[in-house]
């Protein structure tokens, strides 16, 4: 036996203890699905967002991401998983009974966009922030093109209570503090990105896209075609994570680095204030005229692409590397999810179950500082996977050495099943294990994956990926309007719209500066310094 895997079935062994179970069932889940709405014919929405839906600047749960068609429906942390599914199921009935005929695009890829120019950007009103906001989106079209910023996902928000942590250092020989669990969630983080892959194996569902994606993009990606216009690659988990996807090459060249919280935040704000050559062409404010906010690498932190974040929420106004200086992490943001197909509301209980155990399995292993080639090994796994990731005998690379995925995962599969029990003991239930069973199956059976259940309903009956997609949105929109409503009203929803539309209102108003100075002053702000831990044990 290993230290590592000695030191892993200790933390283990301790979790049993009383005061560790109820720590486990204080972890705190949030979800932020995304989702482009839609006309029965496919098409994008060219509608603005619907004024029964509120404001997108100040609803706490209904919100638009890069268009105006991309809604994003956002939950608050909760430590039930069930009443998260129930809040999400009562935001989609709200939405679909508010949006006339128009239905809510189930996959992650866009399709039936036969122009860029018809994907419309995210309006928030006039007040200077709403106008930040907007022209940040520009920048992103301008950078990436509009088409890149359509593809929807669903990103997964994870915590730990401050009683688990003191509970934690004390396990570990460390002093509690504010410090000490940011650096252990970097302990976690470290280890979701070495494991990372693991995700849109299980979970990815973009095998194919449509051929309107592909207009005037160079790629060398051995594409074969299915249906009248729609391409695939047979062994592919997630095309929205490959380089096709929602990523960035100009960010390639980052090394940011997840050892630390000090240096993290050091390697962000320097890309921030990085002139990009690639992007100089485009203005920046001169003249009034603002095809994006800088022209740096980065314009604002929440431009840089991973599979996982680190957060803190941010006061107004507040940038998100000030926060996390100030006030270390709260939480962590999986990024690596797309949208689950085959649920009416993006995610699964499953899903949510499994995520559990493998972020608890992240922190309970020991994790080294990774160094710049371990970090390319990881993105190169990841880059395998999305790619080829059903592959037969498909090959990883782990600690430099060669190791077939199947060999892999069946090794992190045996710890999924020690802390599953662990979870099943805190919460009472069969939950965890029987999550991770599930997800066992599609290890040993790569066609059980989404991306293989897809793409062999595309195969069989010849079918293109938009027709699939219509038929699922079809028949959620149906689902979504029978859905009763479970830990809201209609009433209520109707009144955070409304709510939402003052509160608006009051911020354009209360603006006192031009829009030139409230940039100006924005980017001028002195970088955050650490406060004294409030904290500290």
């Amino acid at each position: 036996m290993t230290v590592n895997s000695t030191c892993f079935n200790e933390r283990l062994a301790a979790l049993k203890s009383p005061e560790f179970l109820t720590a486990l069932t204080q972890i705190k889940r949030g979800v932020e699905r995304e989702a482009l709405r839609i006309k029965p014919n496919g098409a994008l929405s060219q509608e603005p967002h619907p004024k029964a839906l509120g404001s997108a600047l100040t609803h706490d749960t209904i919100t638009t991401d890069f268009s105006e068609s991309l809604l994003e429906f956002i939950t608050p942390p909760e430590s039930s998983a069930a009443k998260t599914i129930t809040q999400l199921q009562d935001v989609h009935k709200y939405t679909i009974d508010n949006i006339g005929d128009e239905q809510i695009w189930p996959l992650s890829m866009p399709c039936f966009i036969e122009d860029e120019a018809h994907i419309p950007i995210a309006y928030f009103g006039e007040s200077n922030i709403g106008k930040m906001k907007r022209v940040y989106r520009i920048g992103l079209k301008n950078r990436y093109g509009s088409m890149m910023q359509a593809i929807a996902g669903v990103h997964f928000n994870f915590s730990f209570s401050n009683d688990f942590w003191k509970l934690w250092a004390a396990l570990n020989g460390t002093e509690h503090s504010q410090d000490q669990t940011s650096a252990d969630y970097f302990s976690l983080i470290r280890n979701y990105r070495r494991y990372c892959w693991i995700i849109p194996y299980l979970y990815g569902a973009s095998p194919a896209l449509c051929g309107s994606f592909l207009k005037g993009k160079e790629h060398a990606l051995p594409f074969e075609k299915v249906g009248k216009g729609t391409y695939y690659m047979p062994y592919a988990t997630s095309l929205r994570m490959s380089d096709l996807g929602y990523t960035s090459a100009e960010q390639s060249s980052l090394k940011i680095c997840y050892n630390q919280l000090d240096n993290y935040v050091r390697l962000l704000r320097g890309a921030m204030d990085t002139p990009s050559n690639r992007f100089s062409s485009f203005s920046a404010g001169e003249g009034g005229n603002y095809q994006q906010l800088s022209r740096n690498i980065l314009q604002i932190e929440n431009e840089l692409y991973s599979p996982i974040r680190p957060k803190q929420p941010t006061q107004s106004m507040e940038k998100p590397t000030d926060a996390l200086v100030k006030r270390g992490i709260s939480y962590i943001e999986v990024r690596a999810l797309d949208v689950n197909p085959f649920s009416p509301i993006g995610i699964s209980q499953t899903q949510f179950d499994f995520l559990d155990v493998f972020l608890l399995t992240c922190l309970l292993k020991p994790s080294a500082e990774l160094d710049e080639a371990q970090l390319n090994e990881a993105k190169d796994n990841m880059n395998r996977v999305v790619l080829e990731g059903r592959k037969p005998n498909l090959v990883l690379n782990h600690n430099n050495e060669e190791t077939s995925l199947t060999a892999w995962a069946s090794s992190l599969f045996e710890e999924f099943e020690e802390v599953a029990k662990i979870l099943d003991l805190a919460n009472d239930t069969t939950r965890y294990s029987d999550a991770v069973a599930a997800e066992a199956k599609k290890v040993a059976n790569p066609a059980l994956t989404p991306s293989g259940v897809l793409l062999d309903e595309l195969l069989k009956h010849d079918k293109d990926n938009g027709v699939y997609g219509l038929e699922l949105a079809a028949r959620y929109q149906e689902q979504m309007k029978g859905f009763d409503y479970q830990q809201t009203t209609e009433a209520m929803f109707v009144d955070a719209a409304e709510t939402s539309l003052a509160a608006q209102a009051d911020v354009e108003a209360a603006d006192t500066k031009d829009f030139d100075s409230f940039i100006r002053d924005y980017f001028n702000e002195p970088l955050a310094k650490k406060t004294p831990d409030i904290n500290q044990a």
